[in-house]
């Protein structure tokens, strides 16, 4: 725990004179991901990448056949899921590496950076759809062989949602940006096969040769907003934005249910990746002994680490001086 993890300035190993934990330069591995976690945000990249590669072959495939620009549009996306989805995995390893001397929060931030890289991959392809539609507009083009096309717009609809669906379960188990990034701009990919369809279908069998520019057009625009979806959580994160009001108020329940604590204040959380951070002050009788209070923070520490696995937690302990605390926070407050 976090209490435990201290450091001398200088000289070797010490034990403390009633017995207690040993002073250590080692470096604690806090503010991991516990294994199983770990596991499944591997699989999700590796999941995510295959999904890319097979869709990115059977759309050019189709569009071979059809010259679809919705098609083309739709092949266009999936390279740069792909590339997208192999950044990601490299953050995704990169952040579940321990704490090390040179970054003894560990390396969580490689995952909003990569959610910028995707951000900006997704703006590409946007602009790419963008220019083509236009070109389609001024000078529309009949598709052919819609069939094929329709076959393999369901094939990716399947494949895509079979994806998103692993992807939910691991951000529902993780919390992680990177695995959520990833997710957003596949369910974009799913709205987008979905208008392909339809592009298809009006083009070629009702000869609405502007509907498959037209749709090029919205979907751009979706992909913009979706990149700026992921550009938004990226930055809260790289900012250290306090974690949302519900989960702040979770940890305050937690502390203040524990009847040695009289209030807490300064309390204040971020995120990094797959791993959160919880700092707080907790305030209880000062008549308690060192011991005494330092075994009620171990046991709100633990109860912390399970409401947040993986969590880093640090309390500090100081004596109840009343409620004139800036940011007080009295049980009654906490639990509303």
């Amino acid at each position: 725990m976090a209490h435990r993890a201290l450091v001398p300035l200088t000289g070797g190993p010490t034990d403390d004179a009633e017995g207690g934990a040993a002073l250590s330069n080692e470096v604690k591995s806090f503010a991991a991901p516990p294994p199983d976690q770990a596991r499944l945000l591997r699989l999700a990249t590796y999941a995510s990448v295959g999904t890319a590669v097979v869709l990115i072959l059977v759309k050019f495939g189709a569009w071979q056949v059809t010259g679809s620009l919705s098609l083309l549009a739709a092949l266009f996306d999936s390279v740069l899921d792909a590339a997208a989805s192999i950044v990601n995995l490299l953050a995704v390893r990169h952040a579940l590496q321990p704490p090390d001397e040179e970054h003894r929060f560990g390396h969580g931030k490689a995952e909003p950076l990569a959610a910028l890289a995707q951000g900006a991959f997704i703006c590409g392809s946007a602009l790419f759809l963008l220019v083509e539609a236009i070109h389609r507009l001024i000078t529309p083009v009949a598709i052919g062989a819609s069939g094929i096309g329709i076959a393999v717009m369901v094939f990716s609809i399947f494949a895509t949602f079979l994806l998103i669906s692993f992807q939910h379960y691991v951000v529902k188990r993780t919390k992680s940006l990177a695995i959520t990034a990833d997710s957003l701009h596949y369910k974009g990919d799913l709205l987008m096969n979905c208008a392909v369809i339809v592009a298809l279908l009006l083009s070629a069998n009702m000869g609405w040769v502007y509907a498959d520019p037209i749709f090029g057009l919205g979907i751009a625009g979706f992909i913009v907003y979706s990149a700026w979806l992921i550009g938004r959580h990226a930055l809260n994160m790289l900012m250290d934005r306090e974690l949302p009001e519900a989960e702040r108020e979770k940890i305050e329940n937690v502390i203040v249910a524990n009847p040695e604590v009289l209030g807490i204040h300064d309390l204040r959380t971020r995120a990094s990746g797959p791993q959160t951070f919880i700092q707080c002050h907790i305030e209880m009788d000062g008549k308690l002994s060192l011991w005494a209070a330092h075994d009620v923070a171990d046991r709100i520490e633990m109860q912390l680490e399970k409401a947040f696995p993986g969590a880093e937690v640090i309390l500090h302990e100081d004596p109840y001086l009343g409620e004139s605390r800036p940011g007080h926070i009295t049980e009654n407050e906490a639990t509303g």
